[in-house]
């Protein structure tokens, strides 16, 4: 078993890599060069059946207008934090902040828009929803937005869609949080060099 979690967490590993390095490669071609490298590398790997993926949310440039993330807009807030089933305010906040992005399509939000959509969900009050946004900030569940708002990350946007399942969730901020050095690992690897 756990030589299966240890094959399975060097997977995703490889594949968060892989998808970091094609997202840039992928955001400096325009269309037709996205469209001809896919179809590239589909017939260099023989990948005749790719399934088509659902639209997704996307970069925009500020003041861009905003296609709609989701096409789905029945599922209601409560809806959507009772099925993701957060455990702390922290996950909540990541919850939220996703629920606005595609459902609400407002990528870019302040703290009253957390609390509001909180109380509109019919959630237990934030003792502090300033620090609540802060602390999922610290976690890496959000980024910072546009004229000092906040926007859900990428690794907030994984962690969320794994939700409920917390084991999934866990993997992905493994992989998707740089690797802090101290200085004393810092110093060590200068004077092996």
């Amino acid at each position: 078993m756990d030589n299966h979690n240890a094959a399975n967490e060097d997977r995703l590993a490889l594949l968060s890599e892989a998808l970091t390095e094609a997202v840039s490669l992928f955001r400096r071609l325009d269309d037709a060069g996205r469209a001809t490298l896919l179809k590239t590398l589909s017939a260099l790997f023989e990948i005749n059946n790719i399934p088509a993926a659902p639209p997704g949310p996307r970069t925009v440039a500020y003041a861009e207008p905003v296609e709609r993330f989701s096409k789905e807009q029945s599922l209601s807030a409560k809806e959507f934090l009772f099925k993701k089933q957060p455990r702390t305010d922290v996950e909540r906040v990541a919850c939220l902040a996703y629920y606005l992005s595609h459902y609400r399509d407002l990528p870019h939000f302040k703290n009253t828009d957390i609390k509001a959509l909180n109380t509109e969900a019919a959630q237990r009050r934030f003792s502090n929803a300033a620090v609540s946004v802060s602390n999922a900030a610290k976690m890496g569940y959000l980024a910072q937005g546009v004229n000092g708002m906040k926007q859900l990350s990428a690794s907030g946007e994984m962690y969320v869609e794994a939700l409920p399942d917390r084991e999934a969730a866990n993997s992905t901020l493994a992989y998707s949080r740089p690797k802090r050095t101290t200085r004393k690992k810092a110093q060590s690897k200068k004077v092996s060099a």
